[in-house]
């Protein structure tokens, strides 16, 4: 088997090369990933300017793209095919609820499944504690899960593990995307040459107490799988809005 792991943390996070050290057993396992952070970079690809790849060691690439860049050149030039499998984190922090519209994690697994191929995200759901073993394990165990039973068409999965200790891992929950509530804030200062600038912030206020939501699970300490969608038609509206007279 061929493996493509990938993260928006970039090359340099030990989260990656743990869970790129776990899955060897499957086979041969390249990293293809961002040359720095690129985290919240979500879906987007570099059209703009050219890429530059830097090859670091055997079948480990650096690119100064995005993680939809780094799944894109990997499967269609790096690799010498397309992957069985395309395995994208461990991230540092949660992608839980509305955070998965901007991960670019997320969006690498999804620029997998857009290519064809079974993929999936994983995130070790704490603000501190990175420890990625135990998540390296439930990736490897839902790698054989997928390689043996493969994934509905159109279809990526994003998983969180809760950061606690293995012992107190309660299972695992199949769940639906959350919500998450979050301050708006932008932060204006000016430069010393007198021009304005701006951060984009926001503090996490909570969340909505949604059933069996990826926020509840990981709250609850259980590992949370969430199958998502490539298609984003919202199919309950379509008969109301054929009605309008446009």
């Amino acid at each position: 088997m061929i493996i493509l792991v990938s993260n928006d943390d970039g090359i340099n996070s030990p989260g990656i090369n743990v869970l790129a050290e776990t899955l060897k057993n499957f086979g041969e396992v390249w990293i293809v990933a961002p040359d720095r952070d690129r985290t919240a970079v979500s879906h987007s690809l570099t059209l703009h300017r050219p890429l530059r790849v830097e090859e670091i060691r055997s079948n480990y690439f650096s690119v100064d793209g995005t993680p939809s860049d780094c799944i894109y050149i990997g499967t269609n030039r790096i690799l010498k095919r397309p992957p069985d499998l395309v395995v994208c984190g461990i991230n540092r922090g949660g992608n839980l609820g509305d955070d998965i519209n901007y991960s670019g994690t997320v969006s690498a697994a999804m620029e997998g499944a857009l290519l064809g191929i079974p993929s999936f995200a994983i995130s070790l759901a704490s603000p501190n504690n990175f420890t990625f073993q135990p998540s390296a394990k439930i990736a490897y165990r839902l790698a054989e899960r997928i390689i043996e039973k493969g994934l509905p068409p159109n279809t990526f999965l994003n998983v969180n593990v809760p950061g606690v200790l293995e012992n107190k891992l309660r299972g695992y929950r199949i769940t639906r995307q959350g919500k998450k509530n979050y301050s708006n804030i932008v932060v204006e200062k000016t430069d010393p040459r007198g021009r304005k600038y701006y951060w984009i912030g926001g503090e996490e206020r909570g969340f909505e107490e949604i059933e069996a939501s990826d926020v509840l699970a990981v709250l609850n300490n259980y590992v949370s799988v969430t199958p998502l969608l490539l298609d984003l038609t919202n199919y309950s509206c379509l008969d109301e809005l054929r009605k309008w007279k446009l």
